[in-house]
């Protein structure tokens, strides 16, 4: 490890500072329904998209009809992004004469994109038309990632309001949302990109001729513009099969700090929203100091194991010095690769500049970890902090077990219906990656797409149902997942993980805002200072220590004590 290195992770971590309480402040103005900077240019859109949808932005909905429509606007986007894989080889914009995607393919990716997962089971250059990649993909990491903000607000709604029906309206949140902050964001975003080289065109390619005297064709395509909601709303899908390791995606190393801070900067933000809306921003900036630790100490742990290096190669004569290079960009090295890793699975985004297989074992478990402690740590915009906010509820629980009270938190009574549901809502994502994994490590057709034996092809089996859960899209990539029966668990572990874990969260905002609020009292345990980070830190990582340690011995941890005796498979 260097100075330099640390350097580079203290930047990103003051950049990403720098925009929590700006950030913050716009989007509690918006979500609150509050006129911003602006509204003059975009009120007039917005009030013309309810006139023509019919809907009436002030109405509250009651958590049931929340939900409602939350499901049903996924499942037609689901529809139509389904469609539109299946259809593309008669559809325009399909210069490069690309076929229909296959029927289990489509389900996947469709599935996918619309859980803001990403997962991709195909090259995007090779398998993918301009009008799928723009008006299918590209439309929903708008949508999903605004839906995601969405159901943030009305849990935050919940704790705040008083004795209210209602907890938002889902349509005026996905309006506002897309509207003054997606959009103008990823507009800012995609032409910062382009500026450093990312290709915006419809092109469908270039030829050129290489050092030997031969030809390569270079694909091209409206690359930045994906690459910038990519980013801002932590979808991760990118438009080529190498991601954000490719040069046309992630050219320079200042791209390489834009994308990073573009995947935390709204959702490090949302904290602050929430402390807003609450009357006590120490209340956010809690939160985002009890992610802040878990995240610093990944990344410290993930450089560590990646600049020692891999004893076996250095048995064979291979310089240390650099470090573990396998699988990075020499452009970044070894401390930009192992933060953007850190990064990208703790923001529930799965974009990478290296590929995570090649990490060293403890390298690679790093990124595991943080997905199965629930992508809490910032997590994906808006999941993150609603995830963070249940583990709250259980850590006020458990206090109020240790001292004998009935738990509070903001105010709100902490009852049986709220535990009941937050536990249902941790214990869908442990179901769907343990469960699907035992089920692949068992069965012929999950066997045949390890590329290794051993530990680490137990563990491309683990990462790939643990990312699909986690709705974060990352891979180690050596598993063949495009066949009819990954494609197939994987879709349903997505889906299990985005929505079965969305329903019971917003009950229990549906049952807080229902609550009066009781005034704080000498008996009052305090969510805002030293004590309750570390009540709240600890209660993740006994969660997740205690349901993911066996499974993690299977894997990286007995890998990486047959790394240090020699030992191959």
């Amino acid at each position: 490890m260097t100075l330099t290195g640390w350097i580079q992770i203290a930047v990103f971590c003051i950049a990403v500072l720098a925009l929590v309480k700006p950030l913050g402040f716009f989007l509690t103005r918006l979500l609150n329904g509050e006129r911003t900077f602006l509204t003059p240019v975009l009120g007039p859109v917005e009030r013309g998209f309810y006139g023509l949808a019919g809907v009436k932005p002030e109405e509250d909905q009651h958590w049931t009809a929340y939900a409602g429509a939350m499901l049903v606007f996924n499942l037609i986007g689901f529809l139509f992004l389904y469609a539109v894989l299946r259809l593309q080889d008669i559809l325009p914009l399909n210069p490069q004469g690309f076929a229909a995607v296959p029927d289990h393919l489509a389900f996947n990716t469709a599935i996918s994109f619309v859980t803001n997962t990403n997962w991709q089971s195909y090259g995007g250059e090779t398998t993918m038309s301009h009008l799928s990649q723009s008006a299918g993909l590209a439309v929903q990491n708008f949508l999903s990632a605004a839906t995601g903000i969405a159901l943030a607000a009305a849990l935050i709604r919940g704790f705040v309001r008083k004795s209210a029906r209602g907890i938002g309206n889902f349509w005026a949140d996905l309006t506002r949302i897309t509207l003054y902050v997606l959009l103008p964001l990823s507009i800012v975003l995609a032409l910062a990109l382009v500026w450093q080289g990312v290709p915006q065109t419809f092109e469908a390619s270039a030829m050129a001729t290489t050092l030997e005297g031969g030809s390569q064709t270079i694909a091209l395509g409206p690359v930045a513009s994906q690459e910038a909601i990519k980013m801002l709303g932590t979808n991760g899908g990118g438009f080529f099969n190498a991601n954000s390791a490719h040069p046309f995606e992630n050219p320079t190393p200042l791209s390489n700090l834009l994308q990073m801070v573009a995947i935390f900067a709204i959702g490090a933000a949302l904290t602050n929203v929430f402390g807003r809306m609450a009357g006590d921003q120490r209340q956010g900036w809690t939160i985002l100091a009890a992610m802040g630790i878990v995240f610093i100490g990944g990344v410290a742990a993930a450089y560590w194991a990646e600049a020692s290096g891999n004893p076996m190669l250095t048995a064979l004569g291979l310089d240390p010095a650099m470090g573990n290079m396998e699988g990075k960009e020499v452009r970044f090295g070894i401390s930009a690769s192992a933060l953007f890793a850190a990064i990208t699975t703790a923001a529930s985004c799965g974009a990478v500049n290296a590929m995570h297989a090649s990490f060293t074992p403890l390298g690679g478990m790093i990124p595991l970890v943080n997905m199965e402690l629930g992508e809490v740590v910032v997590g994906g915009v808006g999941a993150g902090l609603y995830g963070m906010l249940l583990f709250a509820i259980l850590a006020v629980f458990v206090a109020g077990l240790m001292v004998g009270r009935t738990p509070e938190y903001l105010g709100k009574k902490i009852e049986a219906r709220e535990v009941k549901m937050t536990m249902l809502a941790i214990l869908i994502l442990p179901l769907a990656m343990l469960a699907f994994t035992a089920i692949a490590v068992v069965l012929q057709d999950g066997l045949a797409g390890r590329l290794n034996q051993g530990p680490h092809g137990f563990s491309e089996i683990l990462y790939a149902y643990t990312s699909a859960a986690a709705n974060n899209g990352s891979a180690f990539a050596g598993l063949t997942a495009n066949t009819p029966f990954y494609n197939l668990t994987l879709g349903v572990a997505m889906f299990m993980g985005r929505f079965l874990m969305i329903v019971p969260m917003l009950a229990i905002a549906g049952s807080l805002a229902a609550k009066k609020a009781a005034p704080p009292s000498l008996g009052t345990f305090p969510t805002h200072g030293g004590l309750f980070v570390g009540l709240l830190v600890g209660t993740v990582l006994i969660v997740g220590g205690l349901t993911f340690l066996p499974a993690l011995a299977l894997g990286p941890i007995v890998e990486h004590l047959a790394m240090l005796a020699g030992q191959t498979f």
